[in-house]
């Protein structure tokens, strides 16, 4: 080209200005581009490739994997320790009873049969009385008139007692063989008793009569009578 065209055109600063304005829109253009497609696409922004883990050393996987669990601490408190309750001692077995020993309240069984139930005038009323050792073994017991007392009543009226006004050795120790029955036979003389024995002692009046005997821990049935 001839150098009379840019004279006549435009200056040459002009031209070459224009170019290079040019060649930088195209290079800045194109450098947005290639930032835009890296950040999107790249390997680096990927979550695979953020959380791919490394792979293990050969050394270490073949070591025993030990699982550690930590021991929780046991904060100081105030409140005092509860330890366990000690066992209460058993209770030993009760000695065997040995023939001769005292005999159980319990083994014993205690009665009284009257002889008549009508007594007329002038006939003293009469009583057995037994007691039978239903334990195992023979056993010894007191079979005195205070040990073993019967007593008659009437309602509420306390008429007479075998333990009043008694003198001398009261005790009578007796063994009781099993199932052999002790026998007493009694004889009220129909007069009534208290604890004053000097006293004079009254005629029981006719009537309706109850009589029982009682024992420590015992007592009999009840045996009806009627007095003319």
């Amino acid at each position: 080209m001839e150098p009379d065209t840019f004279r006549n055109d435009i200056g040459v600063d002009v031209y070459w200005r224009r170019r290079l304005t040019a060649l930088v829109a195209v290079l800045v253009m194109v450098a947005i581009v290639a930032w835009a497609c890296s950040a999107a696409g790249g390997p680096e922004g990927t979550p695979e490739a953020q959380a791919a883990p490394a792979s293990p050393s050969p050394v270490l996987s073949g070591l025993p994997v030990v699982t550690v669990t930590p021991t929780p601490s046991v904060q100081p408190s105030g409140r005092p320790s509860v330890q366990a309750s000690s066992p209460a001692p058993a209770t030993p077995a009760p000695r065997p009873r040995r023939p001769g020993d005292p005999c159980d309240p319990g083994d014993l069984v205690l009665s009284v049969l009257g002889a008549e139930e009508v007594y007329g005038a002038g006939s003293r009323p009469r009583f057995i009385l037994t007691l039978v050792n239903t334990g195992k073994v023979m056993c010894t017991t007191d079979v005195g008139p205070r040990a073993l007392e019967i007593r008659i009543t009437s309602g509420p009226d306390r008429v007479w007692s075998s333990a009043d006004c008694l003198s001398g050795e009261t005790k009578e120790s007796r063994e009781l063989e099993r199932g052999i029955p002790y026998v007493r036979q009694i004889e009220w003389d129909r007069r009534r008793s208290g604890s004053d024995c000097r006293a004079e002692r009254a005629e029981a009046r006719p009537g309706t009569y109850v009589a029982v005997v009682r024992a420590p821990r015992l007592k009999s049935g009840k045996v009806v009578f009627h007095l003319r």
